[in-house]
């Protein structure tokens, strides 16, 4: 399907109907320190000169955080009080770029994915309004910014490169996108977009 052609039924019933997959797991098991710990992310689609875009974050800067500076949805790791991904997700974009939980229309997810950092992560998609008063946490996000779906559905603005793991380690397959708006997406997130665009049958 061309994603200038995606309405939000289309969005909704191409999740629902989304084969039950287990999570998505690159990494060997002895590279990882123990079971992973919950995490969610909000995939937020935005309508933008008459197409779809996605919402993305650029990570502040921060020694403690192993995904500082990087591109990603936002969200974060779950807490014993978020009954569901979907909480949890929405409470992180909230705390992120002050988006409210009630301007969210969820509308699915996708299978959960575990991270080199070993969080499972779960995918949630929703639609928000916009344009949105946005109000960064700069504590946690430098910049939010959007990308065009049809440019990240084409399929020449991404390459798969060889990144060297620790020593012991096979070396792993990783996801880069070109840069777009001086921002590149790679890694974990970039895998997820993939995941998403093969849902969405684009």
């Amino acid at each position: 399907m061309d994603a200038h052609q995606l309405t939000e039924n289309d969005i909704i019933h191409s999740l629902a109907d989304r084969p039950s997959r287990p999570p998505i797991n690159p990494f060997p098991a002895e590279m990882l320190s123990g079971p992973p710990r919950p995490a969610a992310v909000l995939i937020p689609f935005i309508r933008q000169d008459d197409a779809w875009h996605i919402l993305f974050i650029r990570r502040t800067t921060m020694k403690q955080d192993p995904h500082s500076g990087q591109v990603a949805f936002p969200g974060g790791r779950c807490d014993p009080e978020d009954p569901t991904p979907e909480t949890a997700a929405l409470r992180e974009a909230q705390e992120e770029v002050g988006l409210q939980p009630a301007d969210v229309r969820i509308l699915g997810r996708l299978e959960d994915f575990v991270t080199i950092t070993n969080y499972q992560i779960t995918p949630i998609i929703g639609r928000i309004p916009w344009p949105y008063p946005l109000q960064k946490a700069p504590e946690e996000v430098s910049r939010a910014f959007t990308i065009p779906l049809d440019w990240l559905a084409d399929s020449s603005n991404r390459e798969t490169l060889t990144r060297e793991m620790p020593e012991g380690f096979p070396a792993q397959q990783v996801i880069y996108f070109k840069a777009y708006d001086n921002e590149i997406l790679w890694g974990a997130s970039a895998r997820i977009m993939l995941n998403l665009l093969e849902a969405l049958h684009i």
